[in-house]
């Protein structure tokens, strides 16, 4: 019998599932996250007090930055800012949170406006001063469309005055302590000029020094919350003032040189949605934190489920837990589950990044899709995995608990999962359309993923034909008695 070489040049099993789980670029994509975890500073510490824990994160998110060649090409990056989450997540998520703050929705959305006016970014590159991000308030989380923080323009000093309205207005929940040095913020707010309301933009301001808030700036630390901490804050503003090249301006609007608003878009939400992009890497920010979390976990409880020892039905023998199937089937299942993670997640990025403006929209709502499904999935697959691990599971050294934490976190930041979905399922049935069944195909092979595929397809057709009937059936003139009857 003759048995084949093998081929020095085809790819190890390992390398094939490497490049599942990662895509086909994993040195380039993920090889600087890996080495620089396995660094000192990023081991796991051995206790300390929440403000020594919130300082170690600040302390690392320096350490990490001085390894980068450039702050701002991580932020240019939806792949870099992905691997960013998916690595760091399972390690240190206080970190991935000031870190994702200030790479993407604070320096990102600076890269974002004002192409052909070039800001100073170098405090914020060298993290002399770190960024963070007020976007939502006290009244208004997932409808943050209708926050009420004001920018005013005043003619005299040719810029806009910040303020606070009431207490409902109030930022909630940047990091906006002095915590970690000194903090400057994009701040969401309604642009106010020869008395319209001109909708919400994004307004550059110095919050605080090393020490304290600056004058015009109230920052008050909320309660801790579960998991690491973090410096949330309930941030507001008295009339503070700030210059006019504190706007984010584009093609959505800005304030020119004869002191009047110009806009090329005239939609006050679509201005909204413009200001507010950075929201979209954001959600591929949290599904890829939501991967790595989870994929850590099941590599622990599977490691562990193979040399934690039990009696087996003859006392002097002992097996390895993971032996018993009611054991080792939920991690089995949990894996799958890792994988289906980890494709999605890969799907919803390359069609994001590659998407023309054409597709935009789908490409956003594949990727919202997927931050739901992939947080709450990994929410299941953290706890099966710290059950699996009985008490040990439990300790804080171990890692799991805060991973638990952790991904509760992921599954409300950058909007809640269950609204990012209802307004996912309101933007499809509104543009769906009817399908025709093509001829000739009849009953497939459940073992067929393409027969499967078209299987779903076919059941996603059906529910939005029974949802369209039963808004029809709802009284007219009530929407959200309409939307209420669609929902199943």
């Amino acid at each position: 019998m003759t048995v084949p070489a093998n081929n020095a040049d085809s790819p190890s099993v390992n390398d094939l599932l490497t490049a599942v789980l990662f895509g086909p670029n994993f040195r380039q994509e993920h090889g600087f996250w890996r080495r620089l975890l396995t660094t000192e500073p990023f081991r796991r510490p051995g206790g300390g007090t929440p403000d020594e824990r919130l300082a170690l994160s600040y302390h690392r998110l320096r350490i990490l930055n001085n390894a980068l060649d450039s702050g701002a090409r991580v932020a240019a990056d939806p792949r870099a800012l992905s691997a960013l989450h998916e690595w760091l997540g399972p390690v240190d998520p206080a970190l991935t949170t000031v870190a994702g703050i200030h790479y993407n929705l604070f320096l990102g959305s600076l890269l974002d406006h004002d192409a052909d006016t070039p800001r100073d970014l170098s405090d914020f590159l060298a993290l002399r001063r770190v960024g963070t991000f007020l976007c939502t308030e006290v009244a208004h989380g997932n409808d943050a469309a209708a926050i009420e923080t004001t920018a005013t323009y005043d003619r005299e000093r040719d810029g806009f005055v910040l303020h606070t309205p009431h207490a409902g207005a109030q930022k909630f929940m940047p990091n906006t302590s002095p915590a970690g040095g000194p903090k400057s913020g994009v701040v969401a707010a309604r642009l106010l000029a020869d008395g319209a309301d001109h909708g919400v933009f994004l307004f550059l301001a110095p919050l605080t020094d090393a020490h304290r808030a600056l004058p015009g700036v109230r920052v008050r630390r909320l309660p801790a919350r579960m998991g690491s901490p973090v410096d949330h804050c309930l941030t507001s503003f008295d009339r503070c003032f700030v210059p006019r090249d504190a706007l984010l301006s584009g093609q959505q609007g800005r304030i020119g040189d004869d002191g009047r608003f110009h806009s090329h878009v005239p939609n006050r939400r679509r201005r909204f949605l413009a200001s507010i992009g950075r929201v979209t890497p954001g959600k591929l920010s949290m599904s890829a934190c939501a991967v790595g979390s989870a994929r850590v976990t099941l590599a622990i409880a599977v490691r562990y489920a193979g040399h934690r020892m039990i009696s087996a039905s003859r006392a002097a023998r002992q097996v390895p837990v993971y032996a018993h199937r009611t054991h080792h089937g939920p991690l089995a299942g949990a894996m799958a589950t890792v994988y289906a993670m980890s494709l999605l997640h890969r799907r919803a990025l390359d069609r994001w990044e590659a998407a023309p403006d054409s597709d935009r929209d789908e490409a956003e709502r594949l990727v919202a899709v997927a931050k739901g499904w992939i947080t709450w999935q990994a929410r299941d697959v953290i706890v099966e995995c710290r059950e699996r691990c009985g008490a040990q599971g439990l300790l804080e050294n171990n890692g799991m608990t805060e991973l638990l934490t952790g991904i509760e976190g992921a599954i409300t930041a950058e909007g809640d999962n269950l609204a990012v979905h209802a307004k996912a399922a309101a933007e499809m049935l509104f543009s769906a359309t009817e399908q025709e069944t093509p001829p000739g195909e009849g009953p497939g092979d459940l073992a067929d993923p393409a027969f499967l595929g078209r299987l779903c397809a076919a059941v996603e057709e059906l529910w939005f034909a029974r949802a369209r009937e039963r808004m029809s059936a709802a009284p007219p003139g009530d929407p959200l008695g309409r939307w209420n009857a669609a929902s199943p």
